[in-house]
């Protein structure tokens, strides 16, 4: 966690999007720093209307290898790790909580203590304490709250008959 790549100036973006070479290019030139979430080298983001999602899953065509370690320190070991409490979610409540297809719902939660929270499917990293979906089908949705000590979850289901 906290590990700095940056991807390799060598590799080949010419096959890739207008869209996804911005994204490329600026790895390249800024990096991103490694976070212990989601899948193996999984790139996420805030969700924003101005990026087709699909297109966006062809960064997972990028190899790990493709990426050059810039920063690994502090590294921590089980004796140096920092010590304190993962944080706590009191409420994960959905409104409402049955909906017709493509119907919306707004989850909301109550969290304290996260450096940032990950509502999965469809949200992705959300800010503030609510974010609206709209599931084609009875949809288990699972809020993440983590923060430097750990994560806690927290699960709920929105149906769709």
């Amino acid at each position: 966690m906290g590990m700095r790549l940056r991807l390799k100036a060598n590799y080949d973006i010419s096959s890739f999007s207008t869209n996804i070479k911005v994204i490329l290019t600026a790895l390249k030139k800024y990096g991103m720093i490694m976070a212990d979430n989601g899948s193996a080298m999984y790139i996420s983001g805030a969700p924003d209307s101005r990026w087709d999602n699909n297109d966006l899953h062809n960064l997972s065509q990028v190899p790990a290898s493709a990426f050059e370690v810039v920063q690994m320190s502090p590294l921590y070991t089980a004796l140096t790790v920092p010590q304190g409490a993962a944080p706590s979610i009191s409420s994960f409540t959905a409104a409402p909580p049955n909906v017709s297809a493509g119907g919306t719902a707004t989850l909301s939660w109550t969290v304290s203590g996260a450096s940032y929270v990950i509502v999965s499917p469809q949200a992705g990293a959300v800010r503030g304490n609510s974010v609206i979906v709209t599931p084609a089908q009875t949809t288990t949705y699972t809020l993440y709250a983590t923060n430097q000590y750990g994560r806690t979850t927290s699960t709920l289901t929105v149906h769709v008959p």
